[in-house]
């Protein structure tokens, strides 16, 4: 056998079954984007490598993003994120924009990761964020946003949760511990990998990163304490509207949540598969006040999240909530009786299409039989057959494969008669 070349590792083909879950994944995200008033937008797939160095971190910077040098000399990065492109599209217009701003979209992104199960190195993403209030209200309605989406495509609350904390609250919390500037991300990064290791290694990772025993039983109490949120005012905030939107057994506060130690400021926020075997958060975000400064404009409050199609789809295909789809979005085949009506055959399937129906005309002569093959294999319902008969009465033939019906019915009529029979 011939060799064929391999596609690039870490990438996905979209045969037009994968394309369908992709596209309605969008349109769901669309409807409930466009819901909450969001606009949708984008930016270019490729940046300076200037402007991730300006805020993202280094591992992102050096060892996960696609870089390249141009013909021109300059450092060229294919997008890893999207929050600094929208920081600097952002300021470019800060003057002329009108605030609140809420915009959202959906890409590919790349990144040079290690592929396995909810992870790939190219990759579709959500992005959806409000920019200018600093309000806990607005980070409710991110918060809200997702839960919404999960209602939209049938996760419930007893298959999703989205954990909610604040970088504040939990800032204030390592001032009385003891937690000095230096160590603090450290910390962070500690209270991040608690649920990915044991309980035994977490311990040793923590007194190998210089906490105390009295810290480390501190920092444990911290992090099960369910109601510390009570002692954050934008927590009170944000959960008396989460509870005033009627989604509140999607949302629970969760003091193990520490994320985006360069990007959030306070409110932050990921969702998991709660029941499932998928591991992976689902989607992330939170405030993130200083991003815009970052890249030349001047310090705007913004909330936001992102949401990676792999996990999800992963989710949703577990739960049985990825919907069938129709093999083609023809509704009838015009089938050719012979080379001679192939003219003919071809002029129908247009006028259907004038009409409003979906149409393809089999492109070559062959065998009736062949041809209602076919369409059966391609699940199409509805097949007409134009031969010498129906053309010396200028009529079609129009046969049902799923009720195993057939009718004749006009030429000129064709296309109401095939609705007709589809309603």
């Amino acid at each position: 056998m011939k060799k064929i070349i391999a596609s690039v590792k870490g990438t996905r083909d979209f045969y037009p079954e994968q394309m369908a879950v992709r596209t309605w994944l969008y349109n769901s995200l669309r409807k409930v984007s466009e819901s909450f008033g969001y606009q949708e937008y984008e930016a270019p797939f490729l940046e300076t490598l200037e402007l991730y160095a300006a805020k993202s971190g280094e591992e992102l910077v050096k060892e996960q993003s696609y870089v390249f040098e141009d013909r021109s000399g300059d450092m060229i990065a294919l997008r890893p994120e999207l929050t600094p492109s929208l920081a600097r599209m952002i300021a470019q217009k800060q003057n002329e924009l009108t605030f609140p701003v809420r915009w959202w979209s959906f890409g590919p992104f790349w990144r040079y990761e290690r592929p396995q199960k909810g992870r790939s190195r190219e990759f579709f993403q959500w992005n959806i964020d409000l920019l200018g209030p600093s309000s806990p209200e607005s980070d409710a309605e991110l918060v809200a946003i997702a839960a919404n989406f999960f209602k939209q495509i049938g996760l419930s609350p007893k298959n999703t949760r989205i954990y909610v904390n604040n970088r504040r609250l939990m800032e204030s919390r390592f001032d009385q511990l003891g937690f000095s500037a230096e160590i603090r991300p450290i910390v962070s990064n500690l209270v991040d990998r608690r649920g990915k290791l044991s309980s035994e290694k977490w311990e040793a990772f923590a007194y190998e990163v210089g906490l105390t025993t009295s810290q480390l039983a501190g920092l444990k109490d911290l992090l099960a304490d369910k109601e510390l949120w009570r002692e954050s005012e934008d927590l009170v905030r944000l959960f008396k509207v989460i509870d005033s939107m009627g989604i509140s057994e999607y949302v629970e506060f969760d003091p193990n949540i520490m994320r985006g130690l360069l990007y959030y400021t306070g409110t932050v926020f990921e969702a998991f598969d709660v029941t499932g075997s998928v591991r992976r958060s689902i989607l992330g975000g939170g405030r993130y006040d200083n991003l815009l400064a970052d890249v030349g404009g001047d310090s705007l409050p913004c909330v936001g999240f992102a949401m990676g199609d792999v996990v999800i789809s992963l989710v949703l295909q577990e739960y049985g909530l990825v919907p069938t789809f129709d093999t083609t979005p023809a509704q009838v085949l015009v089938t050719v009786f012979s080379e001679e009506f192939l003219p003919d055959s071809f002029a129908l399937a247009a006028e259907l299409r004038k009409g409003g129906v979906n149409a393809i005309c089999y492109p070559e002569s062959q065998k009736l039989n062949k041809q209602f093959k076919y369409a059966d294999r391609m699940r199409i319902r509805m097949v007409l057959v134009v031969g010498p008969d129906e053309t010396s009465h200028k009529q079609v033939t129009i046969k049902d494969l799923v009720q195993g019906t057939q009718q004749t019915a006009e030429r000129a009529k064709a296309a109401r008669a095939v609705k007709d029979m589809l309603a």
